[in-house]
């Protein structure tokens, strides 16, 4: 029997990846791996912000592509992409390879632009703007730009808004149920006072 797939999390900042990476992995019994953090220290820095600024984006997404390589290599572990790991110069590809080998399974962590604006405005992590605007006033943009690829990526999505990180955790469980690779069949839970239920993408979306 070959080795689970690696749950890969995405979704803009704020969206909850690292804390609830951090949960499903412990549930799961997995280890949990933020990409960031290995591009930080790929590049001398103590943080992904750190690294951005100090070496620019370019030089920051061609770390974070070589990061995702080796981690992809790795088995059996919760991974948390950047923000904007997806957008990277051939990190798509490379997801989407292994999705299609049934070793990585994508889920999209989703939540509206107010919610990741006060999340943002009341994190005191430094955060370099990527568009020139401020981090809270730039998430339209980099919603715009980046919805539309998570979307094509990932076989769930799953709402963060409004819930406790136990019952998102338990949302991301559900619809990995389906399975990788994104073929089974579409899964949405009625919506309830906790909050819309996950989708997972297919066959009927």
């Amino acid at each position: 029997m070959g080795a689970a797939p690696i749950i890969v999390l995405m979704g803009l900042r704020a969206s909850g990846k690292t804390t609830l990476g951090r949960l499903l992995a412990a549930r799961l019994g997995r280890r949990f791996i933020d990409l960031d953090d290995l591009t930080a220290a790929r590049l001398g820095a103590a943080r992904a912000g750190d690294a951005l600024a100090q070496h620019g984006e370019p030089a920051f997404r061609a770390a974070e592509v070589e990061a995702l390589r080796g981690v992809l290599r790795g088995g059996d572990v919760v991974l948390a992409l950047g923000g904007g790991t997806p957008t990277a110069r051939g990190a798509a590809w490379i997801l989407r390879e292994e999705k299609s080998a049934g070793r990585a399974v994508c889920v999209y962590l989703r939540a509206d632009a107010a919610t990741l604006r006060r999340r943002l405005a009341a994190d005191p992590t430094p955060r370099p703007s990527l568009t020139g605007k401020g981090v809270a006033e730039e998430v339209e943009h980099l919603m715009r730009v980046r919805e539309p690829i998570y979307r094509d990526l990932a076989d769930a999505e799953v709402p963060t808004g409004g819930m406790e990180p136990e019952t998102v955790v338990r949302r991301i469980e559900a619809a990995l149920r389906g399975g990788p690779g994104g073929g089974g069949r579409a899964v949405r839970e009625p919506a309830s006072a906790e909050g819309e239920g996950p989708t997972l993408l297919g066959s009927a979306e």
